[in-house]
């Protein structure tokens, strides 16, 4: 893989299953499963029902899971529902929010 490479999946789509991915990952589309990657980035049209797992999660469509991140920055156009475990977090105003936080040293 070229650096800085990222891998996109786009609205179209529908996965029933985890994702791994090394790098970045950007998301348009509905997945039912785990996602671990360095960066991840959740778009407006994502929808996520699982565990996010990396090292920088933005978030700016639906997610119903748990996020497990150094770094997360949450979006205005984001619902997100589960806990929160990061180093940072930021959150635009007009997100919609269902969370617990835990800040990790």
């Amino acid at each position: 893989m070229a650096d800085n490479s990222k891998t996109i999946l786009q609205k179209d789509l529908n996965i029933d299953g985890n994702i791994f991915e090394k790098e970045t990952i950007e998301i348009n589309s509905k997945i039912k499963g785990n996602i671990k990657a360095e960066n991840v980035e959740i778009e407006e049209q994502g929808i996520i029902n699982g565990n996010i797992n990396s090292t920088n999660s933005v978030l700016s469509g639906n997610i119903n899971g748990d996020v497990d991140s150094e770094k997360v920055h949450i979006s205005s156009t984001a619902t997100v529902e589960g806990n929160i475990k990061q180093k940072t977090l930021s959150i635009d105003e007009g997100a919609k929010l269902k969370i617990n936080t835990q800040t990790s040293k």
